[in-house]
């Protein structure tokens, strides 16, 4: 598939963020905009909640991949689906069911995603994989945005890549956390298609030529990467 760029309104403003979503919309502009959903539980800060995803949807035409950073996703995902979100990741650590979780999210009509943490592996996954239509591999902490990315998540974006190949799966795998112009060409290579970028697109002078730049890098590294040709 296309390479994806998916400019996260953590690092946006606000209180215009109406006005944030469509300063990244329009021709070649963002695939979906990721909003991160914290409850200051699972990670030490506080977001955004249902409310606003429904706003949210309301005010623009660019599709919502809600990121739920919250304890007890089995309760409240569907709620993210409701509000209006065409994708809704929820962590493997917090999930009591993610096969249900998973299902449920599909039925309700939206994309299932998971998210694992920078120290959890793969592996113990490997069987789940089939029941979502992306995996998040997060490449810092989750909680914050701006910091710097982990470049020993690149293995594990490798083996990640191995194993959906392995299966014949037509898995989108989402790297989120550092993702910049000096990074995100190394994601690429790895197996990474689908691209959260926060402060790189929001704290750029022109966040859609942000958002098509970023494109471009992450493109061309995909065509010269072993993955791909073997895909």
């Amino acid at each position: 598939m296309a390479v994806q760029i998916n400019p996260s309104i953590l690092s946006a403003d606000f209180a215009r963020l109406a006005e944030e979503a469509k300063a990244v919309s329009g021709t070649e502009g963002a695939d979906w905009l990721h909003v991160d959903v914290m409850d200051n539980h699972f990670v030490p800060n506080l977001t955004l909640g249902v409310p606003v995803v429904e706003s949210l949807a309301r005010a623009t035409d660019t599709p919502l991949d809600c990121h739920l950073m919250i304890e007890d996703p089995d309760r409240w995902a569907p709620q993210y689906v409701e509000a209006g979100a065409g994708s809704v990741t929820f962590h493997a650590e917090a999930a009591a069911a993610p096969v249900r979780l998973a299902r449920e999210i599909r039925a309700k009509g939206a994309r299932a995603s998971m998210a694992l943490k920078p120290a959890t592996p793969i592996e113990p996954y490997e069987d789940l994989l089939r029941e979502l239509d992306m995996l998040l591999i997060m490449t810092v902490e989750p909680g914050f945005g701006g910091q710097a990315f982990l470049d020993i998540m690149l293995p594990k974006i490798r083996r990640t890549r191995e194993l959906i190949g392995k299966h014949g799966l037509e898995l989108w795998l989402q790297v989120d956390g550092g993702v910049s112009a000096e990074t995100i060409e190394r994601c690429a290579e790895a197996g990474a298609d689908v691209f959260v970028a926060g402060s790189a697109v929001y704290g750029a002078k022109d966040p859609a030529e942000a958002v098509r730049s970023l494109r471009a890098q992450a493109t061309a590294k995909t065509a010269s990467s072993a993955w791909a040709c073997d895909h």
